[in-house]
């Protein structure tokens, strides 16, 4: 199966089994889930319905919580999309006079070979690029350093990502730190459906946070794969897809009452419920989501001093 999948690019058909076996990755099963669930009494839907799949040291991470050693969370943002918030923000450029010393520690303990062989990078590659896993690295442990603790890191991610932390988790050991623990998330598909993932540099064919309700409308009806019949008598007879169905695929996303979503893919799979109809559940699912967002994001300027770190 032809993939590419690296923090710079995803294409193909994604074979998560695979990304299992090709990044050296633990599937997370029931038996961490049940972990898991013992700490916060009901499991996130994203936990419950597999879109989190697989981790690296999650059951170290929850040995050290059930000893009483709390972790904190590292997770990011690429600086070309939406944000989504954190407790505190770490802003590379902001924060380079405590961020750089460490990443030049990290940056000793990492060879050019090594980044070139995870990254499939060659010399017409920037040495941003080259340099840019030594920055990613320094969260993992930064917060024990400003804090004078010894607590776990946990990084929810896509699994796209994971090529950085790889590298993280050999040179932080080096420098007498904790391995972070990592908790993978497959991608949330693309409109179209085409192989990938969902990307904010193809705003078309994309939701944006700052979409209106009229742009979610046309994109989900205009764009949305469907995994519906040709006519609507063909689809009553046999039933339409959810499994190919972006719509579908998102309300997994976005709709949190479990039986709800069962209903929806029985329906859907009986020829019950038509592929119009479908849309027009995530249209509404969606615009209510962004409606919230977008009256927080007004509110955001006011309160964005309270959460990017003050050094």
């Amino acid at each position: 199966m032809e993939q590419t999948v690296t923090p710079y690019k995803v294409e193909g058909e994604i074979d998560y089994e695979y990304l299992i076996k090709e990044f050296g990755l633990s599937k997370l099963t029931p038996k961490e889930l049940e972990r898991i669930k013992k700490v916060t009494k009901e499991l996130h839907p994203y936990l419950r319905r597999g879109i989190f799949f697989a981790h690296r040291d999650l059951n170290w991470c929850l040995d050290e919580y059930e000893k009483g050693n709390k972790f904190f969370l590292y997770t990011g943002c690429g600086p070309s999309g939406p944000i989504h918030l954190g407790t505190h923000f770490l802003i590379d450029t902001k924060h380079a006079g405590i961020m750089y010393p460490e990443a030049i520690k990290v940056a000793k303990k990492i060879t050019f070979s090594t980044i070139k062989a995870a990254f499939g990078f060659n010399d017409s590659n920037n040495i941003g690029s080259i340099f840019y896993t030594s920055m990613q690295t320094v969260p993992v442990f930064l917060p024990n350093i400003l804090n004078k603790t010894h607590r776990p890191c946990l990084i929810p991610l896509g699994v796209d990502q994971d090529t950085h932390f790889r590298i993280s988790r050999d040179v932080v050991e080096k420098l007498g730190y904790h391995k972070p623990a990592i908790i993978h998330a497959k991608f949330m598909p693309p409109l179209t459906g085409v192989e990938g993932k969902m990307s904010s540099t193809a705003a078309q064919t994309a939701i944006i946070t700052t979409d209106d309700p009229k742009a979610v409308k046309d994109k989900i009806n205009k764009y949305a794969f469907s995994g519906g019949q040709a006519t609507v008598e063909e689809h009553r007879k046999k039933g339409g897809n959810p499994e190919i169905d972006v719509s579908y695929q998102w309300l997994k996303y976005f709709e949190e009452d479990d039986h709800k979503l069962q209903k929806i893919y029985n329906d859907y799979k009986s020829g019950k419920l038509l592929s119009g109809e479908l849309k027009a559940i995530l249209i509404e699912k969606l615009n209510a989501f962004l409606k919230g967002h977008q009256e927080r994001r007004k509110q955001a300027p006011k309160l964005l001093n309270k959460f990017v770190y003050k050094s």
